[in-house]
């Protein structure tokens, strides 16, 4: 089962086996075969604010025609009939497939009271598409799901995308779809949501399995490509000629996309003929620019009016046009805009303005801005035509070093630990941003994740290799997330290849060293100790002693993890020598912290308690309050143990407090299955239940299975405290299948050991072979703790239960 830090950012070590520390309040109801049946509670709190998204972009406010398909769309929403409603709508590229979807969304959202959610998908991008999880990502965070909640697994984000519009009337627009199997994790499957999808491709296979109604939609008729060139230009130049309007819409291939760009270019020249702008249009020398992108009619026509427009910008921003083409993520920021120019904000503001106002670019928030992907291609096509090969890589380096060291210093401010990376200087004209605070830099980070997903794969693409490596380090060390997402692994290892093409030893530690943690949150115990053992290895190579102390203590946790206490003392008590050494007092506290849950879970509380309380001292005379938080919880556990109920219950809430307050999910979780232990201590049986309730929930979101176990196990002692043995049986005996799935064997005979207590009074003989069970999943476990427990279970059985 998955061991992780309290502070995801490696501080302090958080084991699992604060057995009395558990969550998940129980419902219970018969089945029909007169079994328990155990029920979650809502995830989301009775009380809590639900969040309604509003996430629908604008519609065209000079959208025209399409009645037809527009009525086609509302008799199918009037059919659906209890089966969840899904609608492709699928065309050409720049047929007006987003218009259509918004406009039609626009006009039916008061039937989906509980929000409308939109996703670009990205499936045509010159980059790379948007993966699901990704896609579940930003769904869920509108839905209200913290960010460290939301599960790195697409499997169980999927979960929860479903739970949560369960019961839910919500329209959900997946805009640009590559697949099906793209949409597919995404689907709702409640009967009152509606999920409506554009694609250029059919999509059979959501028809065939998935029950979707495709909508095809074609070029615009004459008459209304004519009535869109009209309403776009209306009161801005003189009437036009009919016959020369029709042949402009003709030169455009009647696609919405190139009639607005082109009606923005007349208007551009109000007192120029149409039949001039007609000829320019047709010229040779503009067609030539033109993408290969298809032997399609359809897309010449586009093309050709790209280049008809981009022709005619003023150089400022003709060039920035071309920049934005070697931007490497999918949108961006002013700020970044201006990095990628190295030209002020207020400029580059101007700037990206006057590209909106004739359609080459989208403003999708306040301070954030997208290319249509087909605009995309041409800009990176335009750059690569008419920049040479030095200007673009001094381009593509700067924006990427931007994107490094606002990371950077995003980090620091969110995690104000040094990691001494050897970072570039930062570009005078490029500098990277500044934060006010801890929840500005939080925002960013998590608001830019896929653009640094980006800037990696960018950086080793171009065989920037330095850029590569400290991309995903510095990601990882200021990452909110509880488990690393599929995307940052990926980078992750591009940036080990890096490490491995510059012969960089550091670098290659650095990098294996966030591999290994990721690998430790994930449940892949090996390959992180393996990870960390080559890290060791590298560190001590290097001379690198404060890097071996941080290694020591990551094998340590490794240990812990599995177990096997006497290793984890050995390694904390190596890296804490280190540490002194060095006079690095937070590294220090954080080696005290870890083996005051060593001795902990060993049950050597004399022990724990000192290094509990020397780490305590050091975090507060270092104003380290995530370290302060993590020492409050181990001292929580040990206070309750003797016999300080009232004291473990004020360190557990603190603690917290700070993950609350600091935004640390993961933290936030395992601190509450304390704070419950701490309020069952104290008598407060109802309030144990709510806390090991939003515990449970809180790490069903995570996706910790272990930890989720641990809540059901608490809830089932309190229940037991109740004298209520049926729910205590039920929870009991759910956290021990669960514990046997993940393969702790030593927390399933704990669990076991509560099922037996709660089931012995109404069937002894079950609850003698549940000790039995337990005894054997005990052996080879010889710490304190371990003995106690066996000691206890082989008294009860030799009195018979």
């Amino acid at each position: 089962m998955t061991h992780q830090p309290d502070d995801p950012a490696g501080g302090s070590g958080a084991t699992r086996s604060e057995m009395s520390g558990t969550a998940g309040a129980v419902v219970q109801a018969r089945d029909i075969s007169g079994g328990l049946h155990v029920h979650h509670a809502d995830p989301r709190p009775p009380d809590a604010d639900v969040p309604v998204p509003r996430q629908l972009p604008l519609a065209p406010r000079d959208f025209v025609g399409r009645a037809a398909q527009l009525h086609e769309l509302d008799a199918i929403l009037g059919s659906a009939a209890g089966a969840p409603p899904l609608v492709v709508v699928t065309g050409t590229a720049g047929v007006g497939k987003t218009s259509l979807a918004l406009r039609w969304a626009h006009r039916i959202a008061a039937r989906f009271p509980d929000g409308q959610l939109y996703v670009n998908l990205r499936g045509y991008d010159p980059g790379r598409p948007l993966l699901p999880g990704e896609a579940l990502h930003r769904m869920l965070t509108a839905l209200g799901v913290p960010a460290p909640a939301i599960p790195a697994d697409p499997d169980a984000a999927g979960a929860l995308y479903r739970s949560h519009l369960a019961g839910r009337r919500v329209l959900t627009v997946l805009d640009n779809a590559a697949s099906a199997g793209q949409v597919r994790p995404l689907l709702s499957a409640g009967p009152d949501c509606l999920t409506l999808v554009t694609s250029r491709r059919h999509l059979g296979g959501l028809a065939v399995r998935d029950g979707a109604y495709p909508l095809t939609l074609r070029p615009l008729p004459e008459p209304d490509a004519v009535a869109l060139l009209r309403a776009t230009t209306a009161g801005r130049r003189a009437e036009d000629d009919a016959p020369e309007l029709t042949e402009l819409a003709r030169l455009c291939a009647r696609l919405p996309l190139a009639l607005r760009i082109a009606a923005e270019r007349a208007v551009s020249r109000p007192h120029l003929s149409l039949g001039d702008l007609l000829d320019d249009l047709r010229d040779k020398s503009s067609l030539w620019e033109t993408l290969s992108m298809g032997d399609d009619e359809d897309g010449d026509g586009v093309h050709a009016v790209f280049a008809w427009s981009y022709r005619a910008l003023p150089e400022p921003e003709a060039r920035l046009f071309r920049l934005l083409g070697l931007h490497p993520g999918p949108d961006f920021s002013i700020a970044a805009a201006s990095a990628l120019a190295a030209d002020s904000v207020s400029g580059t503001r101007r700037l990206l303005d006057a590209l909106v106002g004739v359609h080459l670019l989208e403003q999708t928030a306040p301070d954030r801005f997208e290319l249509h992907d087909l605009l995309r291609a041409y800009a990176t096509d335009r750059a690569h035509a008419e920049m040479a090969t030095d200007e673009r890589e001094a381009v593509l380096g700067r924006v990427l070093t931007w994107y490094l060291l606002t990371a950077e210093t995003a980090r620091q401010r969110a995690r104000p630990d040094g990691i001494g990376l050897p970072l570039p200087t930062p570009d005078d004209e490029a500098p990277p941003l500044t934060f006010r605070d801890y929840d500005a830099a939080v925002d960013w980070i998590e608001r830019e994740r896929l653009n640094i997903y980006a800037a990696t794969r960018a950086a080793a693409g171009a065989e920037l290799h330095d850029l590569a490596w400290q991309l995903p380090v510095v990601q990882w060390r200021g990452s909110t997330h509880a488990r690393p997402t599929t995307e940052w692994t990926e980078t992750a290892r591009l940036g080990l290849s890096s490490s491995h093409a510059l012969h960089d030893r550091f670098a290659q530690a650095w990098v294996l060293r966030c591999l290994g943690e990721a690998h430790v949150r994930n449940n892949r115990l090996a390959e992180g100790e393996e990870c960390h053992r080559q890290v060791l290895a590298l560190r001590r190579a290097l001379g690198d002693r404060r890097g071996e102390a941080a290694t020591l203590n990551s094998l340590g946790l490794v240990f812990l993890a599995r177990r096997r206490l006497d290793a984890a003392v050995t390694h904390f008590a190596q890296a804490l020598d280190a540490f002194r050494e060095l006079d690095a007092p937070r590294g220090a506290a954080v080696e005290l912290s870890n083996l005051a849950n060593a001795y902990y879970e060993a049950g050597a509380l004399a022990d724990a308690d000192a290094c509990a309380r020397q780490a305590l001292a050091v975090y507060l005379d270092l104003h380290d309050e995530l370290g302060e938080g993590s020492a409050l919880r181990s001292l929580s556990n040990i206070q309750r143990e003797r016999g300080e109920p009232t004291a473990a219950l004020e360190s557990a809430q603190r603690a917290v407090d700070i993950a609350v307050r600091r935004r640390m999910s993961a933290s936030e979780g395992l601190r509450l299955l304390v704070l419950g232990a701490a309020q069952q201590a104290n008598g407060l049986f109802d309030e144990a239940l709510s806390t090991y309730d939003r515990a449970a929930a809180l790490h069903r979101r995570i996706g910790d299975g272990g930890r989720e176990a641990l809540a059901w196990h608490g809830s089932g002692e309190t229940h037991r405290a109740l004298a209520r043995p049926d729910e205590a049986a039920a929870c009991h005996r759910r956290a021990a299948a669960r514990f046997h799935e993940l393969g702790d064997r030593w927390h399933e005979a704990v669990a076991l050991d509560g099922l037996a207590a709660a089931v012995r009074a109404g069937d002894p003989d079950g609850a003698r072979g549940h000790w039995e069970t337990a005894l054997a999943l005990l052996a080879g476990y010889d710490d304190q703790r371990t003995a106690a427990l066996r000691d206890s279970i082989a008294a009860r059985l030799g009195a018979g239960g």
